[in-house]
C-alpha cells in the first residue's frame, strides 16, 4: 500500500510515525517532510499548499491514500481536487473546511445550529467604526479574532478595553494577519479551561479520540504571546466521561448532522477546541484537522491500526473497524526557536537527538527541521520538536518527556517546565 502524507510539521511526522506502524506495512512519502519524516519514508519537494502539484504526484506514484495534514491545502480545496480525481483522501471538502477556514462561518453556523458558544459579532473590513462602537459597549475581558487562518495566532485575549482597542486597530486597520483579517470576530471572553476533542468521521459514524489539553502561550503560567503550541498532554483529567458525553450531544453530534442537511458532509477529522465554563462546554474554535502538538500525544495512545482506521473512514465504513485508545498517559513538550513566536534564526545544529530517542516509551517528533548534506539537523521553523512520551500515568510520562528535552540542545532553545500542570493537580 502507497500512502502520502501531505505536510512538514510535528502532526505529519506523527501521521508518518503512526502509519509506519501499521500491520500493512505501507510504503510513505511525505510531502515536503522533514528530517525526521525521511526516516520513515520519501520526503518530496512538493509544498502542502501545491494542489495540482501534489494531485499529480499522487496519479504518477499511484498512491493509494492520502492524508493531508495542515489546514490550508483542505481549505483552498485539495480534497475536492483528490476526490474528483477518484483518488481516496482524508479531510473534509473546502465547502466543510470553513469551519475552520471562516471563523464568522463558524459562528454562524453553530448558531444555526444551537451549538453552545461565546456570544459575538461579526464585521467587515470596512465597518471598523461599527467594531470599535460595539467593543466600546462589551468592556473588557474580551477576545478579538481574525476570521480567517492565521496559524493558531489570530486569536488576542485581551484583559483591558486599552488592549482590545489596539488588538483591533492591529487587526482591522495595520493588517496585522492579512487576509485572515478581513472579517474580525468579537466575542465574549468564556472562563474556565480549555480541552481539545478529535473526532474521526465518515460523515454519518464517528469516534472520539483521547481529549487533550494544549498549552498555547510561550511562556510557563500561560504567559506571554500565543503560539501554534508548547506542549500537551492527553487523557485530559478535565474532560470527564460525563462531560465527552456531553461534548458528543450538543457539539460532535449537532456539526455532523448540520453539515450534512447543509449540503456539505464533513469526513476526516474535527476538531473541537472547548471551554469548559460553569454551563458546560462551549467551542472557542473549530479546526478541520488534527492539532499539533496534539497528534504527537493523541497518535501514541492510538491502540488500533490507523490504516485500517483511515481506509474504514476514506470508504465510508467506519462503522466497521474498531477503534481504541491504550490505557495510560501521553505527553509532548515542544522545543522551540530563540524568539519565537516573533522572528527567530534558522540553521542552528541540534545534538543529542538519538539519545533522547534512546530512552524508553519516547518519540521525538521533528517539526521545524531540515537535514544538511553532511546528514546534520538543523532548526528550520519556530517550533522545532516535540518531545513525546508516554507511560502508565500523566506523571511518568511528563518525567520522561522532560528527561529526553535534557538530552536535546541547541543554541537558545525554549521551552516550558510546567506543560500539564493543570493535569496533574486535577489528578
Amino acid at each position: 500500500m502507497r500512502i502520502l502524507v501531505i505536510g512538514s510539521g510535528g502532526r505529519e511526522h506523527a501521521f508518518a510515525w503512526a502509519l509506519a506502524r501499521s500491520a500493512h506495512q505501507p510504503t510513505l512519502f511525505i510531502a515536503p517532510g522533514n528530517a525526521g519524516t525521511d526516516a520513515l519514508g520519501a520526503n518530496v519537494a512538493i509544498n502542502a499548499a501545491d494542489v495540482p502539484g501534489l494531485l499529480a504526484f499522487a496519479r504518477q506514484e499511484q498512491i493509494d491514500l492520502t492524508v493531508v495534514g495542515p489546514e490550508q491545502p483542505l481549505v483552498v480545496g485539495l480534497v475536492d481536487a483528490f476526490e474528483a480525481a477518484g483518488l481516496p483522501v482524508i479531510g473534509p471538502t473546502a465547502n466543510a473546511a470553513r469551519l475552520e477556514g471562516s471563523k464568522a462561518f463558524a459562528k454562524a453556523f453553530m448558531g444555526r445550529h444551537g451549538i453552545p458558544t461565546a456570544a459575538h459579532r461579526t464585521f467587515a473590513a470596512d465597518q471598523y467604526a461599527q467594531a470599535v462602537a460595539y467593543l466600546e459597549a462589551q468592556g473588557a475581558p474580551i477576545v478579538i479574532k481574525a476570521s480567517g487562518l492565521a496559524a493558531g495566532k489570530g486569536a488576542l485575549v485581551c484583559v483591558t478595553l486599552e488592549e482590545a482597542r489596539a488588538a483591533l486597530h492591529q487587526l482591522m486597520q495595520e493588517r496585522a494577519f492579512g487576509p485572515a483579517g478581513d472579517e474580525a470576530v468579537i466575542e465574549a471572553f468564556m472562563e474556565g479551561e480549555e480541552a481539545s476533542v478529535f473526532a474521526l468521521t465518515d460523515g454519518r459514524d464517528y469516534v472520539l479520540l483521547a481529549p487533550a489539553q494544549d498549552h498555547k502561550r510561550i511562556g510557563e503560567g500561560d504567559t506571554g504571546p500565543n503560539t501554534g503550541g508548547m506542549g500537551a498532554y492527553a487523557p485530559a483529567p478535565v474532560v470527564t466521561g460525563a462531560v465527552l458525553d456531553r461534548v458528543r450531544r450538543d457539539v460532535i453530534e449537532p456539526t455532523l448532522a448540520g453539515m450534512a442537511a447543509e449540503g456539505h458532509p464533513y469526513r476526516g477529522i474535527l476538531y473541537a477546541g472547548l471551554m469548559m465554563t460553569p454551563s458546560g462546554p462551549q467551542v472557542v474554535e473549530f479546526n478541520c484537522r488534527l492539532g499539533d502538538p496534539e497528534a504527537q500525544i493523541v497518535l501514541p495512545l492510538l491502540a488500533s491500526d490507523l490504516v485500517d482506521v483511515f481506509q474504514h473512514l476514506a470508504a465510508g465504513s467506519l462503522r466497521e473497524v474498531v477503534v481504541e485508545t491504550r490505557p495510560g498517559a501521553a505527553a509532548c513538550v515542544v522545543m522551540a526557536s530563540a524568539g519565537y513566536p516573533e522572528a527567530y534564526d534558522k540553521g542552528v545544529a541540534i545534538e543529542g537527538l538519538s539519545e533522547a530517542a534512546a530512552l524508553d516509551d519516547v518519540v521525538v517528533f521533528h517539526a521545524g527541521t531540515r537535514r544538511r548534506e553532511d546528514g546534520r539537523v538543523v532548526t528550520a521553523g519556530g517550533r522545532v520538536l516535540g518531545v513525546t512520551a508516554v507511560g502508565d500515568a500523566l506523571a511518568g510520562a511528563l518525567d520522561k518527556a522532560y528527561q529526553a528535552v535534557d538530552c536535546i540542545h541547541f543554541e537558545g532553545a525554549q521551552f516550558r517546565r510546567d506543560i500539564g500542570r493543570k493535569g496533574l493537580a486535577r489528578l
